[in-house]
């Protein structure tokens, strides 16, 4: 897959793409990721990429000739994928989301700053628009950061590990079980003695018991869309006693 990211701060990407697993991927050549800065693009003499809005208000807006230029260059005519742009009216970013990105070919997502983007760079360079959450954040590289992590860990190869994804929080809806690590006892804390049985059925069993009481707890509201079985969602409706003391 390759990933192009438009933006007007792309020194802000070093680090997050240049390390850890996204840093790998790229290295074994599993992902190709490129910042393209918008600023050489633009046709003023000063290479700005904002202006005042019509109409008045608060802000700065982007133009929309260097985005439309940059994104011209980086699709060119035979473009096959989707150009996203990360703003706050989007959809928001789910793991169904990522993983039907991932069996794309090619995305181009577009950052954007100030009060927002000209609007005719929208309606003609941009397929879909994808938000990370119901808040707003000063530009929209965080949010591509934070899609891109999240569509490359669908990508083959790119956790090392074909069960890897499908085994975290919200791949099938629920949060994840407790994960335990060595040593099996700790200041007086036990490991679960059914993580230590080597029953692989009985150990599958409990995680997905483990991760029905967590989403419970912390994220009810998965719950209603998630895949149960009836013998789940009768236990789910069982009140767990208080251990609080009175």
């Amino acid at each position: 897959m390759k990933i192009d990211i438009l933006t007007i701060f792309p020194e802000m990407f070093d680090s997050v793409l240049n390390t850890s697993i996204l840093g790998r991927a790229r290295e074994q050549g599993l992902i190709e990721i490129n910042c393209v800065d918008i600023r050489p693009f633009s046709d003023r003499k000063h290479k700005n990429t904002d202006d005042y809005p019509f109409g008045g208000g608060a802000g700065m807006v982007m133009l929309a000739q260097p985005i439309m230029d940059a994104m011209a260059q980086v699709t060119g005519e035979d473009f096959h994928g989707k150009r996203i742009y990360m703003g706050p009216r989007g959809a928001t970013l789910t793991t169904a989301k990522a993983r039907e990105l991932a069996k794309e070919e090619h995305l181009v997502l577009l950052c954007g700053h100030y009060e927002g983007v000209d609007q005719r760079a929208l309606d003609t360079c941009i397929d879909e628009e994808i938000s990370i959450g119901d808040y707003i954040l000063t530009g929209g590289e965080l949010a591509a950061m934070v899609l891109t992590d999240c569509v490359a860990r669908f990508i083959p190869g790119v956790l090392g590990s074909s069960e890897s994804a499908e085994e975290e929080s919200f791949s099938d809806g629920l949060l994840e079980y407790p994960q335990y690590t060595r040593p099996s006892e700790l200041r007086g804390m036990k490991v679960p003695e059914i993580l230590l049985s080597g029953d692989h059925a009985k150990i599958k069993a409990w995680r997905r018991q483990e991760s029905l009481k967590a989403t419970k707890r912390f994220r009810p509201d998965l719950l209603a869309k998630a895949s149960l079985t009836p013998k789940e969602r009768a236990m789910l409706e069982v009140t767990e006693p208080c251990s609080c003391e009175n």
